[in-house]
């Protein structure tokens, strides 16, 4: 029986800087990362794929403030974000502040004034903040959007701010490539497995183990994580 992994030390050594640099880094999990980047076409998914709880539930909330008098409106805007930046500070760590689309980083008071825009309508400003809380093992996606929805009812608006939580929700991950070392494991057993089917004389090939660890939403609050590999037999049957 053997096993041939096909140009793992390159693909390892050539994915070290990126696994470094991804290690702390919260990724939004959308539906977009289940596609194929060039073509739009769909994945193959692989047999052998990790499970894993998401890290956060998020969800882009947009504060908003029609005041007329512009210098009044930017004060109300301020303070509100200030207020709900203080508000998520209080809850313990169960609900944490965040901006940015694909990866997040963390929202403080130096931010709040290269956050607020012009809005669509006249004498509108706005700001978007990622609302995030953390998802532990026994938790529910409707507990988690309650969590945040409360926090959302609890922060002060100041004058005529809203905190508008009606947009999309999604999934976190943080540091995707700390799963490389298990989800190569996983794989080369699967592997062994193969070839031991096969019998004496064959073997697998395995490529494509330099990829990216990619992933996809298999729960309401669960990802299922994978390397784009592909696995081959080679070799003759034993007379």
């Amino acid at each position: 029986m053997r096993l041939k992994v096909l140009a793992l030390a390159a693909g390892l050594a050539a994915l070290a800087g990126v696994a470094a640099a991804q290690d702390n880094a919260e990724i939004v999990v959308t539906a977009a990362r289940y596609m194929d980047n060039d073509s739009g076409a769909a994945v193959v998914i692989p047999h052998v794929t990790l499970k894993r709880r998401a890290d956060n539930l998020v969800t882009t909330v947009r504060v908003v403030c029609d005041t007329r008098d512009e210098t009044l409106r930017g004060e109300e805007l301020r303070k509100t974000l200030r207020d709900m930046i203080a508000t998520a500070a209080a809850s313990g760590g169960t609900i944490t502040l965040s901006v940015g689309d694909t990866i997040l980083v963390p929202f403080d008071e130096s931010m709040i004034e290269k956050s607020i825009f012009p809005e669509g309508r006249p004498d509108t400003s706005y700001a978007a903040v990622v609302v995030k809380t953390a998802v532990t093992a026994d938790d529910t996606y409707d507990g988690a959007v309650a969590r945040v929805r409360g926090f959302v009812a609890a922060t002060p608006k100041t004058g005529r701010t809203e905190v508008l939580a009606d947009g999309r929700w999604d999934l976190t991950l943080v540091g995707p490539e700390r799963n490389r070392q298990e989800l190569i494991g996983l794989i080369a057993a699967d592997a062994r497995q193969t070839a031991a089917i096969f019998g004496a004389g064959f073997g697998v090939e395995v490529d494509g183990l330099h990829n990216p660890i990619a992933w996809y939403q298999s729960g309401p609050l669960d990802l299922d994580l994978y390397i784009p590999y592909a696995l081959k037999t080679s070799g003759t049957a034993a007379p």
